[in-house]
């Protein structure tokens, strides 16, 4: 992993399990948690050294990072108490699904930077996927210093079209939970070919997780990868040719991203 450059001090607002997830990887790669201050209506502790406040503080600590981490429907509200402490040497990041930048800018005008950033789940372990997106009005300093915060999360992808976001949100912010739901579904389908349950439950685990590695490994594409496993007239093939029939898959994939992509754009609306 290259040189991090941590923010002289880290904001949260909220700690739920995204927000959650992003700050014990942080702190796992050594983020000294005296730098971090949680704002948390509950006051339950997050871990050690890290400061949990159940209130809005008088200022900011100079050059100060926010992350936005509640919901997206309580921005108004957070705007309220938060964007009179936003000064021109404040970042704030925004894990707010739905909630575009011009929304943003309009709540919090005088910060320094504001990003969008969509991680997914598995941030927590360093594997995760996250988005981000700012414009040209950010510095090309608080650009990289928002990239450094998030590398230790895993891959940091920049998009330059803000137009996207909902489509990068379905795939890779939605993705981990369409996957659970392919493993649990490839799991109970050999159970019902017979297999005992809990056997059945770890070997698809296993086989989902080697894959993925391999895939992430190999230097074919994974539909190449596909192909090599798959032996002409083989129970490899026979499967596979259920999946490709009249492109059902990709349909129903494209269906499912779609469907989380549109429910996107109306939390934007309703913003």
């Amino acid at each position: 992993m290259t040189d991090i450059f941590w923010p002289d001090h880290l904001f949260l607002v909220g700690c739920g399990n995204m927000a959650g997830q992003m700050l014990a990887r942080w702190l796992d790669c050594g983020l000294d948690p005296a730098r971090v201050t949680v704002l948390r209506p509950s006051g339950k502790p997050v871990a050690d050294g890290v400061r949990v406040v159940t209130g809005y503080p008088v200022a900011l600590p100079a050059d100060t990072t926010v992350l936005l981490g509640m919901k997206p429907y309580q921005i108004a509200d957070v705007a309220a108490s938060l964007a009179p402490l936003c000064g021109e040497d404040t970042d704030i990041v925004s894990i707010l699904a739905g909630t575009p930048l011009a929304g943003l800018r309009a709540y919090f005008p005088a910060p320094r930077a504001l990003i969008r950033a969509m991680p997914n789940l598995p941030v927590g372990i360093g594997q995760g996927v996250t988005a981000l997106y700012t414009d040209a009005a950010v510095p090309v300093q608080a650009r990289e210093a928002a990239t450094s915060l998030i590398s230790p999360l895993g891959l940091v992808e920049w998009i330059a079209d803000e137009a996207r976001f909902n489509e990068i949100t379905a795939l890779s912010g939605c993705g981990p939970a369409f996957l659970f739901r392919f493993i649990d579904a490839l799991a109970r389908a050999g159970e019902a070919l017979g297999l005992p349950a809990d056997q059945a439950a770890r070997m698809a685990l296993a086989t989902v997780e080697g894959a993925a590695s391999m895939a992430a490994r190999a230097s074919d594409s994974p539909g190449a990868l596909a192909d090599r496993v798959a032996s002409p007239g083989g129970m490899t093939r026979q499967g596979l040719n259920v999946l490709d029939a009249d492109e059902r898959l990709l349909k129903l994939l494209t269906d499912t991203l779609s469907a989380a992509r549109d429910r996107g754009e109306e939390m934007a609306r309703e913003g």
